[in-house]
């Protein structure tokens, strides 16, 4: 069994499966995350994820230092009902744009399991995009 790891990510789920977002500092990861929970999702974690591998799945949680807060640039640390634990279904790097309108599926590895990944948007419906990808997944 493959030891937990700790990740400079945000993560938050909705419907169970959990959202990765990755990125530099600075990069927008907490922006996106409050933009999802505003429109429904459960914060699991901001700053740092523990993930962790179980049946074969990644497993996204909180450690319990940081567990229900997030960071708001210039607003301060904000309370935040702490989302369970839950797979991850998706990892969105906001440290990389998309260029292409429909983009080829992409991947990332994590823990040796390969997930899907999209890149960062500028566009206003880019959270509702993430959510129903949570929802629903992406056709192809």
């Amino acid at each position: 069994m493959a030891a937990p790891e700790t990740l400079h990510a945000t993560a938050v789920s909705c419907q169970g499966r959990a959202a990765l977002i990755i990125g530099p500092s600075g990069s927008g990861k907490s922006a996106l995350a409050l933009e999802l929970m505003a429109r429904g999702a459960g914060l699991i974690a901001d700053d740092r994820v523990i993930v962790t591998l179980q049946d074969g799945a990644v497993i996204a949680s909180a450690p319990a230092a940081i567990a229900g807060r997030i960071e708001a640039r210039f607003v301060g640390l904000l309370r935040a009902e702490a989302a369970a634990p839950a797979p991850v279904a998706l990892i969105v790097d906001m440290g990389q744009g998309e260029s292409e309108r429909l983009p080829p599926q992409r991947s990332k590895k994590v823990m040796g399991i390969t997930l899907p990944l999209v890149h960062n948007i500028d566009k206003p419906y880019f959270p509702a995009a993430i959510l129903q990808y949570l929802k629903a997944g992406r056709r192809d």
